[in-house]
């Protein structure tokens, strides 16, 4: 009974555990006799291998196993190697009742009598399939992850340690900084710092902020393999692992220096444009005024000349008069050189030979510059003409040693020296090179800041004591550049003295700019048909106009008054007897230049002449304010067509 007993408790205990393992449906948990064949099957072994049980049993597990395997005999190896060490364990795919594959782990353990015996074994299966696929792609993310940063040329992409020491390269890290992986992993990264910002800590300080605050950018100077610098903008990020504990920093560095560089081209282009936009403005104000000043003068000098040939001398009156003279040509001077940076000078160009013309007035400069400053003349052996009015020219080099004297108290030299120079413009969307002579006036003398230089070419700004100048030497020789075709700029640093630059076109030919003359034959001078010259004045500004009249009354001409150029037109159509017209050129309505032309379309033959400061390259000109033995000469270099006319 006992016996009995015993055997009915332990089926009962059998058929516990067999319930217990079928209802396992997440493994496969079956039984092998000893030489491998499927003995029992649960309910997780049929859902992973498809396989129920009566189709199963009975038969031998390496069915479960790929082809390959089974060739290379890897389910009796399992079943040794459980035999002999106690337990096989192993990963793989494995085969489905319907051909499909999928990852399983593996363990088979042996069953054993107490006495030792083999009597079979027991197998657990898990299906990882995907956790595998999960792992698969897992490396396959890092595997191209790898690719990409390893692909990356723009940008310097690696990884420091905890401690700032590179762990890996990239190819961009490789091509923007020089070294080779194995050169540089396992070196700190503030190698690649200045020896300046070293000595500042700033590597340790960049690495501090990206613990911190978990980021870090700047940009700087970095330094290449072989010594150069270059302008990266650089960011570090804070590597931190599954613990909270930061494990390292990754490091993205960029080469900004061809950036950097076109930023600070087109800053300074802005800052070109706005400073010539702003010399226009200063230009357009300044000759508005100078012009109207000019005619003012005239009115002055012209007045103030025409009572001093009409007084007898008066010891009381005659000085006040010269004295008056004087200070209305001074003023005279002040408004040609603002028109002169207004680029309203009238200019004279001539084929000029540099070396000649600053060697010819070496000896004016050293009497004016006094004997504790030294002139150097610096020319090359040849050097092209160039295209520019002589006087004005000489003027402006005399302008700018005077600055370079006054530059240094206690003395110096000047160097003055010239070089051909070719730059490339666009002209009607067309390349072309423009050829030029730099002609340079250099003095080691107190330099400017910058707030001075920026202001040195505005007429009126000085920065010498009242008195001493007017602030027009800079702007006079700015417009006479402009004018001539070419340009002026000053290049100076504080401590560290001035260059002046004049850049002149080069004369490409003989070009002869020459006044207007009649080219009539039979021409006859002023006056020689035995009447007075008959000449028709015309002038917007009824002041003016009255001295010119005035002028031309006293040097016995018949004048005619106009105050338009309709006007002027009516008495030349009514008054047949004109013989010139002498015309302003800045007039409202009708400009002169316009009214010349409607002058010349009527009456082809008509001598003209400009009374005016401002250019005139087509037409003879008499300069503003005018003077008497200035008019008379230009009215005697007119050749008068001969014309019948009436007497009277």
């Amino acid at each position: 009974m006992e016996i009995q007993g015993r055997n009915e408790a332990s089926q009962t205990e059998a058929g516990l555990y067999q319930r217990l393992v079928d209802a396992i449906a997440d493994y496969a948990i079956y039984m092998l006799d000893g030489s491998g064949t499927v003995t029992s099957w649960n309910t997780g072994a049929q859902r992973f291998k498809g396989y129920q049980a009566s189709e199963i049993v009975g038969q031998h597990f390496s069915v479960f196993y790929t082809e390959e395997d089974r060739r290379s005999g890897l389910p009796a190896h399992a079943l040794e190697v459980a035999a002999s060490t106690g337990t096989f364990e192993d990963e793989g795919w494995r085969v489905r009742k319907d051909g499909s594959q999928f990852w399983a782990h593996v363990v088979i353990d042996p069953i054993r009598l107490e006495n030792g015996g083999l009597v079979g074994f027991a197998k657990i299966t898990r299906d990882l399939t995907e956790r595998q696929a999960a792992k698969e792609a897992l490396r396959h993310s890092e595997q191209e992850f790898r690719l990409l940063v390893q692909s990356v040329t723009d940008y310097a992409v690696y990884m420091l340690d905890a401690r700032g020491h590179v762990s890996n390269w990239n190819t961009g890290a490789q091509r923007i900084k020089g070294y080779l992986p194995h050169e540089i992993i396992g070196k700190h990264f503030s190698m690649f710092y200045t020896a300046e910002d070293k000595a500042k800590g700033e590597p340790q300080r960049a690495l501090d902020i990206a613990a911190r605050e978990g980021r870090f950018e700047k940009e700087g100077w970095r330094v290449r393999k072989d010594g150069n610098v270059f302008w990266a903008n650089v960011v570090i990020d804070r590597i931190i692992g599954d613990d909270g504990a930061i494990i390292g920093f990754a490091k993205i560095t960029r080469d900004m220096t061809q950036a950097r560089e076109a930023q600070i081209n087109l800053e300074r282009a802005r800052d070109s444009l706005f400073q010539s936009q702003k010399m226009e403005a200063i230009g357009q104000l300044t000759g508005g005024v100078a012009h109207d000043f000019n005619n003012l003068l005239t009115v002055v000098l012209g007045g103030l000349e025409i009572l001093q040939s009409r007084l007898p001398p008066d010891p009381n009156i005659t000085p006040l008069l010269e004295n008056a003279i004087q200070a209305a040509h001074r003023g005279s001077m002040l408004t040609q050189r603002m028109l002169a940076f207004a680029r309203r000078q009238d200019l004279k160009p001539e084929t000029v030979d540099l070396s000649a013309l600053v060697h010819g007035m070496s000896d004016l400069l050293q009497r004016s510059l006094g004997p504790s400053v030294m002139i150097e003349i610096q020319f090359p052996r040849f050097l092209d003409p160039v295209r520019v009015d002589p006087n004005q020219l000489e003027l402006a080099i005399l302008n700018l040693a005077m600055n370079g004297r006054d530059a240094m108290p206690n003395g110096g030299s000047i160097i003055i020296a010239a070089r051909p120079e070719t730059s490339l413009s666009d002209h009607d969307g067309e390349p072309s090179f423009d050829r030029h002579i730099c002609l340079t006036v250099a003095d080691r003398g107190e330099g400017m800041d910058e707030a001075t230089l920026s202001r040195a070419m505005e007429p009126f700004f000085t920065t010498k004591d009242i008195g001493k100048g007017t602030g027009l030497g800079l702007s006079m020789v700015h417009g006479l550049a402009e004018q001539s075709g070419g340009h002026f700029t000053l290049k100076s640093r504080k401590g560290e003295g001035t260059v002046a630059e004049l850049l002149l076109p080069i004369a490409v030919d003989s070009i002869r700019v020459a006044g207007f003359a009649g080219s009539a034959k039979g021409s006859s001078p002023p006056g020689s048909n035995g009447r007075p010259l008959a000449v028709l004045a015309v002038d917007h500004d009824r002041l003016a106009l009255m001295n010119t009249t005035a002028m031309l009354n006293d040097m016995s001409y018949r004048t005619f008054a106009a105050t338009s150029g309709e006007q002027a037109l009516d008495i030349l159509r009514r008054e047949k007897i004109i013989d010139l017209v002498i015309i302003d050129h800045a007039m409202p309505d009708m400009s002169g230049a316009e009214l010349a032309d409607a002058i010349k379309a009527e009456f082809p033959t008509m001598p003209l002449i400009f009374a005016t400061p401002l250019a005139a390259k087509s037409l003879q000109s008499v300069a503003k304010p005018l003077r008497p033995e200035d008019l008379g000469r230009a009215i005697a270099r007119i050749q008068i067509p001969h014309q019948d006319r009436v007497l009277v």
